[in-house]
């Protein structure tokens, strides 16, 4: 494996940087930390998560590497590895991870003609933005029990049901719905996708607040919704199938560790320059020990993660499936590491939220609370276990 850039991809790095670092000069205060709850969380975050949707379709960057018979630029993954790292590295905004990262490589796979035309369009332009319509009460990592139901009456579907977590539903134009088609079926027989617009009547939407107040998750109700049939995504029944096949596009989660090693570098500048009983904490050698630790698993992340797209680029897609939940697991507990490590060696201070007296403007107590939820959000680290021993070790499945 040769993960070299070639000169080509070193000039359209650059390029990347230079656009987000003049861009996000004007950024809101929310963007300090990054994440979900900026582009959700406030209606100034999301005005400028839309608006970099925008600029970023223009260019043509939220198509990368779709085939240019749907209108994408026809890139390698290794250009979508190097977009989707530079724009980390800022924290930026502008890529609808639903949107962009799953309901258009489901749009590809299983659409029909008229769908492609219609709906991928806006989504490259960075006109609309999705939400997620998968998660029940009762239906959450074991995805394929769900319930609502969507059966056929005519030129309509109706849709009754509910959906819960729903990431954004408050901000978001449309969803991509999973439902069951066949009230008879169980498990994953049965399903089917939908393109829901979420201003079709009887669709209600109801936060689901953080403690503090914050809003990023949602209930969503539907009601006797109408969708009509030719919103249907794929064949009756076998949206399972659908649902499985769109991950064969960029899965590297390189996210995780570009996010890790900024976060890394602000709190070796924090042991360099604070000071705990007249020694520098970058003196103490539990510290060091630590970091040292962190900093080496960061490499191995970020290693897995350019393997990934090696794999994908080969051709070997269902080894990449498990390598990406290798990547996945091992990401979202390194966050964890991370997180209370920082607020280890902050002490009492750490514990601060946005303040003068808070250490890196109160960032790491925002990492820190949320770390536990990367545990459990796109897929839980128990489910990524057995992904990881079914599909990459070809373990016997649980009877």
């Amino acid at each position: 494996m040769d993960f070299s850039l070639t000169k080509e991809q070193l000039e359209l790095k650059q390029e990347f940087d230079d656009f987000f670092k003049e861009e996000m000069k004007s950024a809101p205060p929310e963007y300090g930390s990054g994440g979900l709850e900026a582009m959700y969380g406030t209606d100034a975050g999301s005005a400028f998560h839309k608006q970099m949707m925008r600029k970023l379709g223009d260019r043509g960057w939220l198509s990368l590497a779709w085939p240019k018979e749907v209108g994408g630029q026809g890139a390698s993954l290794t250009d979508q590895f190097i977009f989707n790292e530079v724009r980390e590295s800022y924290d930026a905004p502008g890529v609808d991870i639903f949107g962009i990262g799953m309901f258009a490589p489901t749009l590809i796979i299983a659409a029909n003609d008229e769908q492609k035309a219609r709906l991928l369009a806006p989504i490259r332009k960075g006109e609309v933005s999705y939400c997620q319509g998968w998660s029940e009460p009762d239906a959450g990592s074991d995805l394929a029990s769900l319930q609502t139901l969507a059966i056929k009456e005519g030129d309509h579907y109706i849709v009754n049901g509910s959906k819960i977590w729903t990431t954004g539903a408050h901000r978001s134009d449309c969803m991509f719905l999973l439902a069951r088609t066949d009230p008879e079926s169980n498990r994953g027989k049965g399903l089917s996708v939908f393109h829901v617009d979420m201003n079709t009547p009887g669709i209600e939407v109801k936060p689901l607040l953080y403690m503090d107040g914050s809003h990023l998750y949602n209930e969503v109700f539907f009601k006797d919704v109408k969708l009509p049939a030719k919103d249907l995504i794929g064949v009756e029944n076998e949206g399972w199938k659908v649902t499985r096949e769109t991950m064969n596009f960029e899965r590297s989660n390189v996210g995780f560790f570009v996010k890790g090693r900024n976060v890394l570098k602000e709190l070796i500048e924090y042991v360099k320059t604070t000071k705990r009983n007249g020694r520098f904490l970058s003196e103490d050698q539990i510290v060091r020990r630590k970091i040292a630790q962190l900093s080496i698993d960061l490499e191995v992340g970020y290693t897995l993660a350019e393997k990934i797209i090696y794999l994908q680029q080969e051709g070997g897609l269902m080894f990449a499936a498990s390598a990406a939940s290798e990547a996945k697991l091992f990401g979202s507990e390194l966050m964890q590491r991370i997180s209370n490590f920082a607020t280890e060696i902050m002490g009492l201070y750490g514990q601060l939220e946005r303040s003068k007296w808070a250490p890196l403007n109160g960032d790491m107590v925002e990492i820190y609370q949320f770390c536990m939820g990367i545990n459990i959000a796109a897929g839980t680290s128990e489910i990524q276990k057995s992904l990881i021993a079914w599909v990459g070790l070809g373990m016997p499945r649980f009877k």
